[in-house]
């Protein structure tokens, strides 16, 4: 592999963990409690899982210029793989058992502040 593709490839992987960071953050000051990173599963990676109240939100984090760029990158496909992670990983754990479990997406661009998007893809 070419030396500039990895550096790119390096400075997209080190980009996406700081927005993830940031939009844990930002979760966390709206009152959610982060219960993983980067979470692997079966059906596919996501990137923060979160709980507040009776919800367990599976958070998609995109650094895009707009929300609509980020809310147009995720697919329907991949959208339904990260509802069935969090479907599996709730069902796995007792303490999850009972709670909804929603697709919510963090939103962020530079030099603007986050922009959480609870039930993102409602509908879709």
């Amino acid at each position: 592999m070419n030396p500039q593709r990895q550096a790119r490839g390096a400075a997209a992987r080190l980009a996406g963990r700081r927005a993830e960071a940031w939009a844990a953050i930002w979760l966390m000051l709206k009152g959610y409690r982060i219960l993983g990173f980067r979470l692997r599963t079966p059906q596919g990676e996501i990137d923060l899982l979160a709980k507040r109240g009776g919800v367990l939100a599976v958070v998609e984090v995109k650094q895009r210029q707009t929300l609509e760029a980020a809310l147009e990158t995720v697919t329907q496909m991949q959208r339904d793989r990260l509802r069935r992670a969090g479907q599996a990983i709730a069902a796995r754990r007792p303490s999850l058992q009972n709670l909804a479990v929603r697709l919510d997406l963090v939103a962020l661009a530079p030099g603007r502040l986050p922009i959480h998007s609870p039930d993102a893809w409602k509908g879709a």
